[in-house]
C-alpha cells in the first residue's frame, strides 16, 4: 500500500499574518474589486456589503454582564427591519444629531434606527456624563476622588472605566496616567469650560502622580490608594462613544457612529455597505480634514495640543509630561490613532506627544493599532499601516 505524503502547510502571506497578529482588519479592497462586487448585487442589503472576509476589529474587553445585551433579540429587531427594506428594495437613510456633551460636542449618526432609538442613546450618554464628571459633586469620580483610600460603590460602567484606565496604564507603561489631575488643575483647568461655576475640588491628601496601579476593582466596588485621584479626561469620552455603540446595536440598530468631543466610534454597517468614512481635523486649518480614512469596526481618536490652551497667555495645555508633571513640550501637535476600540485609541495617543515620532510610530503598530502624527511645520509621520485605512 503506497503512503501518501501530507503536503506542508503553506506559510501565509504577510499581509495577512500581519493582520492577525496585530488584530487589525486586513487592507480594504481597491475601488476596482468594489466596482465588481456592486456590479453583482443591485441591493445594498444583501449579505456581500459586509466584505466577510475583513477581520473586525476587537470588541471592548471586560465587559461587565450588567451591559451586555442579548444579542440573540438584538438580531431578531436587526433582521426584521432588515426584511423590510430588502422586500421594498429601499436603504434606511442615517439618522443624525448634534449635542453638547462633556465639555464639547457630540454627534450621533444611527443607521437603521429611529427618532426613539436616538433619543434613548442621547440619555445614556447624558448618564455617563453624569457618573463621569469631575466637577459634579455627586458623580462617582468625585465620590472616588475624596474617598481616602475607601472602597467605594459604584455604577458598574465606572468600574469598567477605572479597569480600562488601569489597562491604559500599563500597556503605555505609565505614559498614559489617569492621576495627574492635581497638575492638570494647577495648570488652570479647574473650572467647567460649559459653567465656570463648576470647580473640581480635591482632598489634601490628592498626589500627582497617583497610584492606578494599585488601584482594585471587584464587580462594582472600587478601591484608589489615598491621595490617588482620577481625571476620566479623554478617556471618560472614548470609552462613552464605545458603549453607546454597544447599546445602540443591542436595540437593533444597523449601524452607528458615535463622535464625543473628537473622539470617533463606529460599529455596525455603514451607510455605503462597506466602511465608515471619517476625516481627521487638520490642525492649523480648524473645519478642514488633512486626511480621510475608512474603518469597518473600531475607534479613531485625535490628540492635540493646539485646542485646550492653558495659563494666562495660552502657554500651557492640558497633555500633562508626567515625569515633569508640566506640559508635555515638544513639536508635535496631534495624534491621531486608528484602533479597536476609541478608549484604546486614547490611551495610545497619549505616549505620541512624549517619545521620539519614529519610535512612538513602530510601537503603536505591536500594539494593535495605526497612527499619524502632525508636526510644527506641518510635515505628516505616518505608521507602516495607516496605509491600509485610506
Amino acid at each position: 500500500m503506497e503512503l501518501r505524503r501530507r503536503r506542508p502547510k503553506q506559510p501565509l502571506r504577510s499581509s495577512i499574518l500581519a493582520s492577525r497578529l496585530l488584530q487589525l482588519p486586513r487592507p480594504l479592497p481597491s475601488l476596482i474589486q468594489l466596482r465588481h462586487l456592486r456590479r453583482s448585487s443591485t441591493r445594498l442589503l444583501r449579505p456581500l456589503p459586509r466584505l466577510r472576509h475583513l477581520r473586525p476589529l476587537p470588541r471592548l474587553p471586560q465587559e461587565p454582564r450588567q451591559l451586555r445585551r442579548l444579542s440573540y433579540v438584538s438580531d431578531i429587531s436587526r433582521d426584521a427591519l432588515k426584511a423590510v427594506f430588502t422586500h421594498s428594495e429601499s436603504h434606511p437613510v442615517p439618522l443624525s444629531e448634534k449635542k453638547p456633551l462633556m465639555g464639547g460636542s457630540a454627534s450621533l449618526t444611527i443607521l437603521g434606527g429611529g427618532s426613539q432609538m436616538l433619543a434613548e442613546c442621547w440619555s445614556f450618554v447624558g448618564e455617563l456624563e453624569k457618573l463621569w464628571s469631575r466637577f459634579l459633586d455627586d458623580s462617582d469620580v468625585t465620590r472616588l476622588n475624596w474617598a481616602e483610600g475607601k472602597s467605594i460603590d459604584v455604577d458598574p460602567r465606572t468600574a469598567l472605566l477605572v479597569s480600562q484606565m488601569k489597562d491604559g496604564y500599563a500597556r503605555t507603561r505609565g505614559l498614559f496616567d489617569p492621576t495627574l489631575l492635581p497638575d492638570v488643575m494647577a495648570a488652570g483647568y479647574s473650572a467647567s469650560r460649559v459653567d465656570p461655576e463648576r470647580i473640581s475640588t480635591l482632598p489634601a491628601s490628592a498626589t500627582s502622580p497617583g497610584r492606578i496601579d494599585l488601584a482594585t476593582v471587584s464587580a462594582n466596588v472600587v478601591t484608589l490608594p489615598k491621595g490617588t485621584t482620577i481625571d476620566p479626561g479623554g478617556i471618560g469620552k472614548g470609552l462613552a462613544a464605545d458603549l453607546v455603540c454597544d447599546f445602540a446595536l443591542g436595540l437593533g440598530a444597523w449601524g452607528i457612529m458615535a463622535e464625543i468631543a473628537g473622539d470617533v466610534r463606529v460599529s455596525g454597517e455603514a451607510p455605503d455597505g462597506v466602511a465608515w468614512r471619517i476625516g481627521v481635523e487638520d490642525p492649523f486649518n480648524s473645519g478642514s480634514h488633512t486626511d480621510v480614512v475608512r474603518v469597518p469596526n473600531g475607534g479613531v481618536v485625535t490628540s492635540s495640543q493646539r485646542k485646550r490652551r492653558l495659563g494666562d497667555k495660552g502657554e500651557k495645555h492640558h497633555l500633562i509630561n508626567p515625569s515633569t508633571r508640566d506640559s508635555a513640550q515638544t513639536a508635535v501637535q496631534t495624534v491621531t490613532i486608528i484602533a479597536g476600540t476609541a478608549a484604546t485609541a486614547e490611551t495610545l495617543t497619549k505616549p505620541g506627544f512624549l517619545q521620539a515620532t519614529p519610535d512612538f510610530l513602530s510601537w503603536v503598530v505591536t500594539q494593535g493599532a495605526a497612527g499619524l502624527v502632525i508636526d510644527i511645520n506641518g510635515d505628516h509621520h505616518e505608521s507602516s499601516n495607516w496605509s491600509l485605512y485610506r
